[in-house]
Protein backbone atom coordinates (compact mmCIF):
# COMPACT_ATOMS: atom_id res chain seq x y z
CA UNK A 1 0.00 0.00 0.00
CA UNK A 2 2.84 2.58 0.76
CA UNK A 3 4.54 1.38 -2.28
CA UNK A 4 1.64 2.58 -4.40
CA UNK A 5 0.91 5.67 -2.47
CA UNK A 6 5.04 6.78 -3.48
CA UNK A 7 4.23 6.07 -6.81
CA UNK A 8 0.89 7.91 -7.12
CA UNK A 9 2.31 10.78 -5.23
CA UNK A 10 5.94 10.98 -8.07
CA UNK A 11 4.13 10.03 -10.60
CA UNK A 12 1.35 13.03 -10.03
CA UNK A 13 3.79 15.33 -9.66
CA UNK A 14 5.52 14.23 -12.71
CA UNK A 15 2.05 14.59 -14.54
CA UNK A 16 1.77 17.95 -13.07
CA UNK A 17 4.95 19.30 -13.88
CA UNK A 18 4.38 17.96 -17.73
CA UNK A 19 1.18 19.86 -17.96
CA UNK A 20 3.10 22.90 -16.57
CA UNK A 21 6.03 23.05 -19.17
CA UNK A 22 3.52 22.30 -21.74
CA UNK A 23 1.75 25.55 -20.78
CA UNK A 24 -1.67 27.23 -20.71
CA UNK A 25 -1.85 27.86 -25.17
CA UNK A 26 -1.34 24.01 -25.39
CA UNK A 27 -4.14 23.04 -23.06
CA UNK A 28 -6.48 25.66 -24.19
CA UNK A 29 -6.33 24.57 -27.98
CA UNK A 30 -7.08 21.20 -27.86
CA UNK A 31 -6.72 20.25 -31.49
CA UNK A 32 -6.13 16.51 -32.29
CA UNK A 33 -2.80 16.69 -31.25
CA UNK A 34 -3.17 18.08 -28.18
CA UNK A 35 -5.91 15.39 -27.40
CA UNK A 36 -3.48 12.72 -28.42
CA UNK A 37 -0.99 13.89 -26.07
CA UNK A 38 -3.24 14.42 -22.87
CA UNK A 39 -4.82 10.58 -23.45
CA UNK A 40 -1.50 8.95 -23.41
CA UNK A 41 -0.28 11.10 -20.50
CA UNK A 42 -3.00 9.72 -18.40
CA UNK A 43 -2.61 5.85 -19.89
CA UNK A 44 1.16 6.52 -19.37
CA UNK A 45 0.62 7.63 -15.83
CA UNK A 46 -1.72 5.23 -14.85
CA UNK A 47 -0.18 2.05 -15.70
CA UNK A 48 2.63 2.03 -13.13
CA UNK A 49 -0.09 2.92 -10.65
CA UNK A 50 -1.95 -0.30 -11.82
CA UNK A 51 0.56 -2.50 -12.25
CA UNK A 52 3.30 -2.62 -9.59
CA UNK A 53 5.52 -4.86 -11.90
CA UNK A 54 5.85 -1.65 -14.74
CA UNK A 55 9.17 0.16 -13.65
CA UNK A 56 8.31 3.57 -12.14
CA UNK A 57 11.52 5.13 -14.15
CA UNK A 58 9.96 3.53 -17.53
CA UNK A 59 6.11 5.37 -17.07
CA UNK A 60 8.68 8.86 -16.26
CA UNK A 61 10.94 8.35 -19.03
CA UNK A 62 8.16 7.88 -21.43
CA UNK A 63 6.32 10.66 -19.97
CA UNK A 64 8.96 13.23 -20.52
CA UNK A 65 9.60 11.65 -23.94
CA UNK A 66 6.08 12.73 -24.71
CA UNK A 67 6.76 16.22 -23.25
CA UNK A 68 9.59 16.61 -25.46
CA UNK A 69 8.18 15.46 -28.74
CA UNK A 70 5.01 17.74 -27.55
CA UNK A 71 7.35 21.03 -27.29
CA UNK A 72 9.46 20.27 -30.43
CA UNK A 73 6.46 20.00 -32.24
CA UNK A 74 4.75 22.87 -30.96
CA UNK A 75 8.08 24.93 -32.06
CA UNK A 76 7.86 23.33 -35.40
CA UNK A 77 4.31 24.60 -35.81
CA UNK A 78 5.18 28.15 -35.15
CA UNK A 79 8.47 28.01 -37.71
CA UNK A 80 6.24 25.87 -40.39
CA UNK A 81 2.97 26.82 -41.39
CA UNK A 82 3.09 23.67 -43.74
CA UNK A 83 4.11 21.27 -40.78
CA UNK A 84 1.43 23.12 -38.57
CA UNK A 85 -1.88 21.94 -41.61
CA UNK A 86 -0.37 18.95 -41.67
CA UNK A 87 -0.38 18.50 -37.73
CA UNK A 88 -3.61 20.38 -36.64
CA UNK A 89 -5.34 21.02 -39.63
CA UNK A 90 -7.03 24.09 -41.09
CA UNK A 91 -10.87 25.95 -40.44
CA UNK A 92 -13.05 24.66 -42.61
CA UNK A 93 -15.78 27.36 -43.88
CA UNK A 94 -19.42 25.81 -43.28
CA UNK A 95 -21.34 28.78 -44.30
CA UNK A 96 -19.86 31.48 -47.03
CA UNK A 97 -21.82 34.84 -47.61
CA UNK A 98 -24.69 33.28 -46.75
CA UNK A 99 -24.79 30.22 -48.65
CA UNK A 100 -23.70 26.42 -47.40
CA UNK A 101 -20.69 24.82 -48.53
CA UNK A 102 -22.54 20.94 -49.26
CA UNK A 103 -18.96 19.69 -50.33
CA UNK A 104 -17.20 20.81 -47.49
CA UNK A 105 -19.88 19.85 -44.71
CA UNK A 106 -20.10 16.46 -46.70
CA UNK A 107 -16.06 16.20 -46.69
CA UNK A 108 -16.28 16.37 -42.47
CA UNK A 109 -19.45 14.33 -42.15
CA UNK A 110 -21.71 16.96 -40.59
CA UNK A 111 -25.52 16.89 -41.34
CA UNK A 112 -27.24 19.86 -41.74
CA UNK A 113 -29.10 18.94 -38.52
CA UNK A 114 -25.24 18.91 -36.70
CA UNK A 115 -24.74 21.99 -38.11
CA UNK A 116 -28.25 23.76 -37.42
CA UNK A 117 -27.90 22.75 -33.64
CA UNK A 118 -24.46 23.97 -33.43
CA UNK A 119 -25.83 27.21 -34.48
CA UNK A 120 -28.87 27.11 -31.89
CA UNK A 121 -26.06 26.90 -29.22
CA UNK A 122 -24.95 29.96 -30.33
CA UNK A 123 -27.94 31.42 -30.71
CA UNK A 124 -28.25 31.80 -34.00
CA UNK A 125 -31.45 29.56 -35.21
CA UNK A 126 -31.29 30.61 -38.40
CA UNK A 127 -29.17 30.13 -41.20
CA UNK A 128 -30.15 33.36 -42.98
CA UNK A 129 -28.90 35.48 -39.85
CA UNK A 130 -25.31 34.58 -41.09
CA UNK A 131 -22.61 35.23 -43.76
CA UNK A 132 -20.39 32.97 -42.46
CA UNK A 133 -19.66 29.80 -40.10
CA UNK A 134 -16.30 28.24 -39.53
CA UNK A 135 -15.57 24.91 -37.97
CA UNK A 136 -12.24 25.71 -36.07
CA UNK A 137 -9.35 23.03 -35.87
CA UNK A 138 -10.25 22.16 -32.18
CA UNK A 139 -14.01 21.14 -33.14
CA UNK A 140 -15.77 24.70 -32.08
CA UNK A 141 -17.76 26.69 -34.53
CA UNK A 142 -17.07 30.56 -35.50
CA UNK A 143 -20.39 32.17 -36.48
CA UNK A 144 -20.60 35.65 -38.26
CA UNK A 145 -23.76 37.18 -38.56
CA UNK A 146 -24.92 39.25 -40.84
CA UNK A 147 -24.78 43.35 -40.15
CA UNK A 148 -28.51 43.33 -39.32
CA UNK A 149 -28.12 40.27 -37.37
CA UNK A 150 -25.12 42.12 -34.90
CA UNK A 151 -25.56 43.36 -31.43
CA UNK A 152 -25.17 47.41 -31.20
CA UNK A 153 -21.95 48.46 -30.31
CA UNK A 154 -21.68 52.06 -28.44
CA UNK A 155 -19.62 52.93 -31.42
CA UNK A 156 -22.74 52.14 -33.87
CA UNK A 157 -24.60 54.99 -31.69
CA UNK A 158 -21.60 57.27 -31.90
CA UNK A 159 -20.83 57.07 -28.05
CA UNK A 160 -17.72 57.33 -26.60
CA UNK A 161 -16.97 55.46 -24.10
CA UNK A 162 -14.68 55.59 -20.91
CA UNK A 163 -11.20 53.56 -20.51
CA UNK A 164 -12.33 50.50 -18.21
CA UNK A 165 -9.53 48.10 -16.75
CA UNK A 166 -10.04 44.53 -15.87
CA UNK A 167 -11.56 43.55 -12.70
CA UNK A 168 -9.16 42.50 -9.62
CA UNK A 169 -9.39 40.86 -6.56
CA UNK A 170 -7.71 43.02 -4.19
CA UNK A 171 -8.74 40.69 -1.18
CA UNK A 172 -9.50 37.42 -0.62
CA UNK A 173 -10.21 35.96 2.59
CA UNK A 174 -7.92 38.62 4.21
CA UNK A 175 -4.95 37.84 2.13
CA UNK A 176 -3.64 40.90 0.20
CA UNK A 177 -3.18 40.57 -3.44
CA UNK A 178 -0.61 43.31 -3.44
CA UNK A 179 0.17 42.57 -7.11
CA UNK A 180 -3.02 43.52 -8.10
CA UNK A 181 -2.76 46.65 -6.14
CA UNK A 182 -0.10 47.79 -7.84
CA UNK A 183 -1.61 46.75 -11.50
CA UNK A 184 -4.70 49.07 -10.56
CA UNK A 185 -2.57 52.14 -9.42
CA UNK A 186 -4.20 51.65 -6.29
CA UNK A 187 -1.87 52.17 -3.03
CA UNK A 188 -1.94 49.89 -0.34
CA UNK A 189 -2.59 53.20 1.83
CA UNK A 190 -5.16 54.15 -0.01
CA UNK A 191 -6.94 50.80 -0.05
CA UNK A 192 -6.40 50.96 3.94
CA UNK A 193 -7.99 54.36 3.99
CA UNK A 194 -11.39 52.80 2.40
CA UNK A 195 -11.15 49.93 4.59
CA UNK A 196 -10.84 52.53 7.71
CA UNK A 197 -13.76 54.51 5.91
CA UNK A 198 -15.88 51.46 6.57
CA UNK A 199 -14.58 50.38 10.29
CA UNK A 200 -11.94 47.86 8.90
CA UNK A 201 -8.52 47.69 10.68
CA UNK A 202 -7.43 44.23 8.89
CA UNK A 203 -7.35 42.67 6.42
CA UNK A 204 -8.61 39.31 8.11
CA UNK A 205 -11.76 41.30 8.22
CA UNK A 206 -12.39 41.01 4.90
CA UNK A 207 -14.17 38.32 3.31
CA UNK A 208 -13.62 39.66 -0.31
CA UNK A 209 -12.61 43.16 -1.75
CA UNK A 210 -12.29 43.84 -5.83
CA UNK A 211 -12.23 46.42 -8.23
CA UNK A 212 -14.58 46.23 -11.19
CA UNK A 213 -13.97 47.72 -14.37
CA UNK A 214 -14.49 51.27 -13.19
CA UNK A 215 -12.21 50.84 -10.63
CA UNK A 216 -15.20 51.03 -8.06
CA UNK A 217 -13.87 49.20 -4.55
CA UNK A 218 -16.68 46.49 -3.39
CA UNK A 219 -16.31 44.94 -0.22
CA UNK A 220 -17.54 41.81 1.52
CA UNK A 221 -17.25 41.93 5.00
CA UNK A 222 -17.41 39.13 7.28
CA UNK A 223 -19.92 39.30 9.69
CA UNK A 224 -21.76 36.14 11.44
CA UNK A 225 -24.48 35.46 9.17
CA UNK A 226 -23.49 33.59 5.79
CA UNK A 227 -23.84 35.98 4.05
CA UNK A 228 -21.33 38.34 3.77
CA UNK A 229 -22.51 42.63 4.03
CA UNK A 230 -21.47 44.03 0.32
CA UNK A 231 -20.21 47.44 0.66
CA UNK A 232 -19.15 49.86 -2.47
CA UNK A 233 -17.02 52.56 -1.02
CA UNK A 234 -14.70 54.25 -3.90
CA UNK A 235 -16.51 54.93 -7.02
CA UNK A 236 -14.96 55.63 -10.44
CA UNK A 237 -11.67 55.78 -8.98
CA UNK A 238 -11.63 59.05 -7.05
Amino acid sequence: MIIILIRTFILYLVVLFVLRVMGKGELSKMDPFQMVILFMIAELASLPIESPDVSLLNGVTALFSLLFLQVLISVLSLKSERFKKIITGTPSILIDKGALDLREMKRLRISIDDLVEQLRLKNYPSIADLDYAVLEVNGDLSVIPTPNKRPVTPSDLSITMKEETIPMVLISDGVLYMQNLCHLGISENELKSELLKQQITHYKNVFLCYADEKKNLHIYQHNDSKNPIKHIVKEGGK
